[in-house]
């Protein structure tokens, strides 16, 4: 009962949130332009709480929590509803919706989404702000060579995998997203990868036919081609415990760990293996710092181990903090990724490239949101800054009823010069609605068929 509240109550805010700041996004560039708001809605069917604001818009909450809408006075809502013209200025009147020069009402429509991927924008920065950046490295640690048979060329374990193709791995589940947007593909997938003593990329070319052909192997992508690959973090110090021994041997946060006595680092973990086998011993640490090479002398300390044995420790951790620039650029980076990303995976399950069980309904978002809540807010906050950027994405596809339906129209009737027969349009409308309920059903079904 409990978890069932929990998944019910994180759907309700998520989806609240959402919906709200889509809905303002149409909302204030709707105010912008003087176009009048008759009604702002959470919600659709019937209202169960109103209020007027003093422009006369009235802001509602209704019954149904699944969606919400503007709704803007237009010249043919004039028409049909005659009487409506007591409850409206002149002003208002005059400033109707389709009575606005058309980059007015693009601009208008598009607001939901541009919101949406604003929302997406900040949330990553309060993330990235507020987490550490682990500085990661994703490093082949063994290759399958029944699977990997058509490799053109040598992976050696101990590899790094710097980009796909012309994709730079900026993190780790870059990786994954990357070779998903190869479902279906037949041809070569380029692998640049760091090897140890060789300064420049080395290029792994793969020869692939269908890649990932099945819901199966899209789960896990690397599997399936063939590679085992594990997420090491650089050697940079995070930050150091007052008094411990890096402090009192002048380490400092962001110097690299180049080299402790004669064993060279390359990763984070290379440090923890070699300093928790020298207990109180001292030894001479290379750093660099600021691009100079440092020598220091390090008394390594010692704790206990659950198992109590005497292992050695310096007082430190890894990651860097990010900048608020830097916590801003990489929020924009990552929902201009994942749109990408989303619009890519829509075109495959189009294609029949990438099954359709992977389309989620309210109960599968349901479900999503309570768990993430359970695992604490910054996954809950992921998840709702991911959400945001598909309800952007997908109110951007030229489907009529949605956003990027009216923006086709719209381009339509700049074209031609003049707005389509009002028959016409209602008719492309009518077969949006249809294929947008086609779609909600085909969700809900893909959710309940996860439970059998």
């Amino acid at each position: 009962m409990t978890t069932t509240i929990i998944y019910i109550g994180s759907f309700l805010a998520l989806l609240g949130v959402l919906v709200t700041i889509h809905e303002y996004g149409h909302f204030i560039f709707a105010r912008i332009f003087k176009v009048h708001v008759q009604r702002f809605s959470l919600g659709m069917g019937p209202v169960i709480y109103k209020r007027l604001d003093k422009h006369g818009t009235e802001f509602a909450v209704s019954a149904l929590p699944l969606g919400g809408y503007v709704s803007m006075i237009t010249n043919k809502l004039i028409e049909l509803e005659p009487e409506i013209k007591k409850e409206l200025t002149a002003e208002q009147i005059k400033n109707t919706f389709d009575s606005k020069p058309k980059w007015q009402r693009a601009m208008i429509m598009f607001a939901g989404p541009l919101a949406n991927f604003i929302l997406s924008i900040f949330i990553f920065t309060i993330i990235f702000l507020n987490t550490p950046d682990p500085q990661s490295i994703a490093v082949i640690k063994d290759v399958n060579s029944s699977i990997s048979s058509t490799i053109n060329s040598e992976v050696i374990p101990g590899d790094q995998v710097y980009a796909i193709d012309s994709t730079v791995i900026r993190d780790p589940k870059d990786i994954s997203l990357e070779l998903l947007s190869f479902a279906g593909y037949s041809g070569i997938i380029n692998l640049h990868l760091k090897r140890e003593n060789i300064d420049i990329p080395v290029n792994v070319a793969i020869a692939v036919k269908d890649f990932l052909p099945s819901p199966e192997s899209q789960s896990n992508p690397l599997k399936y081609l063939g590679l085992d690959i594990e997420y090491k973090m650089r050697p940079i110090i995070g930050s150091v415990v007052k008094l411990g021994p890096a402090h009192i041997a002048e380490i400092k946060k962001d110097d690299i760990v180049s080299k402790i006595g004669n064993k060279e680092i390359n990763y984070a973990s290379d440090i923890k293996n070699i300093i928790s086998k020298m207990p109180n011993e001292n030894v001479f640490i290379d750093i660099i710092r600021d691009g100079d090479l440092i020598q220091l002398p390090l008394k390594i300390g010692s704790s206990k181990d659950v198992d109590g044995n005497e292992i050695g420790i310096m007082g430190i951790t890894f990651g860097t903090s990010r900048s608020f620039l830097e916590s801003i650029s990489k929020g924009a980076y990552e929902t201009y990724n994942l749109s990408i990303k989303t619009l890519q995976f829509i075109g495959k399950m189009l294609t029949g490239n990438m099954g359709t069980e992977n389309l989620s309904g309210p109960i599968g978002i349901a479900q999503m949101a309570g768990n993430t809540a359970q695992a604490g807010f910054v996954p809950f906050m992921y998840l709702m800054a991911l959400l945001s950027i598909s309800l952007g994405v997908l109110n951007l596809l030229p489907i009529p009823v949605l956003d990027g339906g009216q923006l086709t129209l719209l381009g339509v009737e700049a074209i031609r010069g003049k707005p389509l027969a009002e028959k016409t349009e209602n008719l492309i409308y009518t077969v949006g609605a249809l294929m947008v309920g086609a779609l909600m059903i085909f969700a809900v079904f893909n959710d309940v068929a996860r439970f059998f």
